[in-house]
């Protein structure tokens, strides 16, 4: 038994960001297994790509893990249902920054570790405000990465504008998207 990496999002599409992340978190938290949530229907975004293209992009990005839908809309669900060894919940410091408006955060943080990766000069007062309110911030972890300039934002708007997009998404990514037609008007 070792450490599982919990990594969900929307990945509409995965990006170079999203792999260099969970590989730091596997560095880190020497993660044994990687699982990739890929929120089917996300509660507070609108997705471009349908999510079985999301769900294969995942797959391109992610092709040595286990890429799978997360079947619940909230990650409370998950962990009540499903058993993972040693679980940790990989996020971004954006994701974190409205952990307190996710369902039930301290019966997440009971039933798993929650590591935040953050950039240099991310303003980490904002973080330590949301940690403060927790009962239980010693489940927290906070490990820094180096900035990626990618953003699934920025993606789709090159290749709706047809423009490069190769240097932000692993090839596999960028080719499913071209064979797909993803993202264009």
């Amino acid at each position: 038994m070792g450490v599982t990496a919990l990594y969900g999002g929307a990945f509409d599409p995965p990006h170079l960001g999203h792999v260099a992340l969970a590989d730091a978190a596997r560095e880190r938290f020497g993660v044994d297994r990687l699982v990739v949530l890929v929120n089917e229907r996300p509660a507070h975004r609108l997705v471009s790509a349908s999510a079985d293209d999301r769900l294969a992009l995942a797959r391109a990005a992610f092709p040595h893990d286990d890429i799978r839908f997360d079947p619940y809309p909230r990650t409370v669900e998950l962990l009540r249902a499903e058993h993972f060894d040693d679980p940790v919940f990989v996020m971004g410091a954006d994701q974190f920054r409205d952990f307190l408006a996710w369902s039930e955060p301290d019966e997440l943080l009971e039933r798993t570790r929650i590591a935040v990766a953050t950039r240099p000069g991310f303003p980490r007062d904002e973080l330590d405000g949301v940690l403060e309110r927790l009962d239980r911030p010693e489940r927290v972890t906070f490990f820094e990465i180096e900035p990626n300039p990618a953003a699934s934002t920025d993606v789709r708007a090159r290749v709706a504008a047809g423009e490069p997009f190769d240097g932000l998404v692993p090839p596999a990514v960028a080719r499913l998207i071209g064979e797909r037609g993803l993202y264009r008007p």
